[in-house]
């Protein structure tokens, strides 16, 4: 099991401090990181938090998935690996 877990449908003003202290009664936390959208710099509503052990990422799971936070939801589940050079198919809706 991978410990790398991916965290939905977060409120857009929580942070990575926050987001690390959700899930640390859980097991230790390796890394919290934030999606931010790259026009605005406001979060992307979702991210990744790296557990320590895959029994930490378990119980994390079985404790967040669906439970409320600032009044969301959480979608919490494993997260996967992109595909060795995948990369987004290009946006051309601005020529439209």
């Amino acid at each position: 099991m991978n410990t790398k877990l991916y965290v939905g449908n977060l409120s857009f003003k929580i942070s990575e401090q926050e987001l690390q202290e959700l899930f640390a009664p859980y097991g230790e936390v390796k890394s919290t990181k934030i999606i931010m959208d790259k026009m605005s710099g406001r979060s992307r509503g979702f991210g990744f938090v790296e557990m320590d052990s895959d029994d930490d990422a378990k119980e994390a799971i079985d404790k967040l998935d669906g439970k409320d936070s600032q009044g969301r939801a959480l979608k919490v589940n494993i997260a996967k690996d992109r595909e060795a050079g995948a990369q987004r198919a290009p946006r051309d809706n601005f020529n439209r």
